[in-house]
This record gives C-alpha cells, sequence and structure tokens, in this order.
C-alpha cells in the first residue's frame, strides 16, 4: 500500500503527517518523532527510509511535522513542549489504522528527550528507540567538551604544528579552556528534586533536563532500544552524564533496555551503511 498523506490539529494548528501502512493484522506501529530543526523526512532522508524499510517489513509508520515544523502551522517550540503534539500524533495514527492498539516512539537527539518524558504518561506506547538523546546542560556541555575534544587536541599532531608555526592563538585557547574548567566546576543551579513516589500521568517531572530524563525513563515500564554514535558529542555527553549521576545509576543496565553502539557514527548517520545499520537494529529490536 502506497503511503497516506493528511492533516490533523493541535490546537488549530494544522499538522502533517504521512502513514506507510505496513501489515493490515499489524498491532503496534511505530511513531517518528523529529529532532528540532528538521522535519518529518530527517536529514539524509533517514526517517523516510526508515520508514520505507519498517513498512516492507510489515511495520506500520507514521512520520509528522509538529507545530511550528517542517509544513506545520502554529508557533515554533522546543522539545520541551510537544507533549499535545504527540498525543495528537498517536490519536491520528490509531484513527486512520483502527486495529493498532500499541506504538513505539522512534527518536532522534532531542526527540528522544521529548519521547522519554512523554512516554510514561500514555499506557498506548509499549517502546522506545532513542537514538543520541539530548542531555544538554552548561556544565555537562562543559565537561564534554574539556573530555572529549581538549584532550584529543592536546594529542594533535594538527594543534603542535599550529602553535609553532604561530597559527595558534594559545591564549584565546587558554582564556576559552580556563572558561570551561569554571563552568565544570561550578554549582549548578538548584533545583526542585525529582518525585520517584508512585507515578501518575498527570504528574510533572522535575529537576535539570538529565534529571527529568531519568525520571520518565523509570516511570516508563516498556522496552527501550538506545543506540549511540562513537563520533558524537552529544552521544558522549549522554555516555557522561548515564555514568556519572546517582539519577542515572544502573538504568541502562535493565533487563529491558537494548544498548547499541555504531563506532564511527556520527550524529545524523550521514553515511548509508551507517543509516542501514539503525534500520536492522530496529527491525531486530521490534522483532524480539
Amino acid at each position: 500500500m502506497s503511503p497516506d498523506a493528511f492533516l490533523f490539529h493541535v490546537d488549530e494548528a494544522p499538522l502533517v503527517g504521512i502513514i506507510h501502512p505496513g501489515a493490515e493484522e499489524a498491532r503496534t506501529g511505530v511513531l517518528i518523532v523529529v529532532g528540532g530543526p528538521q522535519y518529518r523526512v530527517g536529514s539524509h532522508r533517514q526517517f523516510l527510509l526508515l520508514a520505507r524499510d519498517l513498512s516492507a517489513q510489515g511495520i506500520p509508520v507514521m512520520r509528522f511535522d509538529y507545530r511550528g515544523m517542517g509544513d506545520a502551522g502554529g508557533d515554533q517550540r522546543d522539545f520541551e513542549h510537544i507533549d499535545k503534539d504527540i498525543e495528537a500524533a498517536i490519536d491520528a495514527f490509531q484513527s486512520r489504522m483502527p486495529h493498532l492498539e500499541r506504538v513505539v516512539i522512534w527518536g532522534l537527539c532531542d526527540a528522544a528527550s521529548a519521547a522519554l518524558m512523554y512516554a510514561w504518561r500514555d499506557p498506548r506506547v509499549a517502546g522506545l528507540v532513542l537514538l543520541n538523546p539530548w542531555v544538554r546542560t552548561e556544565q555537562s556541555l562543559a565537561k564534554t567538551y574539556l573530555k572529549h575534544y581538549y584532550v584529543k587536541r592536546a594529542f594533535s599532531r594538527d594543534f603542535w604544528s599550529g602553535v609553532l608555526s604561530g597559527r595558534f592563538d594559545p591564549l584565546g585557547s587558554l582564556c576559552s579552556l580556563a572558561d570551561l574548567v569554571r563552568r565544570t566546576v561550578a554549582r549548578p543551579p538548584e533545583r526542585s528534586g525529582t518525585s520517584n513516589g508512585p507515578s501518575s500521568r498527570n504528574a510533572v517531572l522535575q529537576g535539570g533536563l538529565p534529571e527529568r530524563m531519568a525520571s520518565g525513563w523509570q516511570r516508563f515500564e516498556g522496552r527501550i532500544l538506545l543506540i549511540l554514535s562513537g563520533d558524537d558529542l552529544t552521544a558522549a555527553e549522554f555516555r557522561d552524564v548515564a555514568a556519572g549521576s546517582p539519577t542515572w545509576a544502573g538504568l541502562l543496565d535493565e533487563s529491558r533496555v537494548t544498548v547499541q553502539e555504531l563506532a564511527q557514527a556520527n550524529h545524523t548517520f550521514s553515511r548509508k551503511e551507517w543509516r542501514g545499520q539503525v534500520s536492522r537494529w530496529t527491525l531486530e529490536w521490534f522483532s524480539e
């Protein structure tokens, strides 16, 4: 069956959705949430190609633009304010495919973060596929640059060649490095603690972004596939936060969690072989 393009609405704003039908008897579909700023085709056409791959294996897929993104109406918004868009997309998906009982949310970067903070609230969400989740804070970014950029530069032949030839500004770089160290050791602003009590579908996650994402992970009861790129600061930042934050302790080791790492891949999986591997991992996980 051919893809079905249509409009649905959130607060009078028209949103564009496209469904790749899959098998008629399928009870679980995949909802692809875009990470901004991009639209439903995805970087390097990744979302379109993934939808085709999954649909060819019988899995229904829906791609859509949330408000303010791509061809959707409404004001532009960040990933922390798209809960209503995701809910409306699931409603539209099920309305056009009434046999669907559950969905898996698939998201890259801040779409993965949005999915984590939404999924536990909606019992229709059975699983999450999260690629290079965005956990950025000023402090975590500074730590990541120090660990994964400056240390690497210190052992780079190009770096020392630039120093010796005069092409490199050591004073400016030292000032930049000092600022990163200052931000790394600075005490983060006081925030409300994250509640770990009985979950309520109407509860609000509290704390900073990494804490709210960890709380969403803890409250969500479905399966999770986590895919991380090896050549990506966002993925490196997530690894460091997950390894060093008490709120993330043990979450990646849960039996319901599958972690895959693609060593050479960049943030958006720009090569054909990388996108193909992500698609295969998604299909394998989905069929388990």
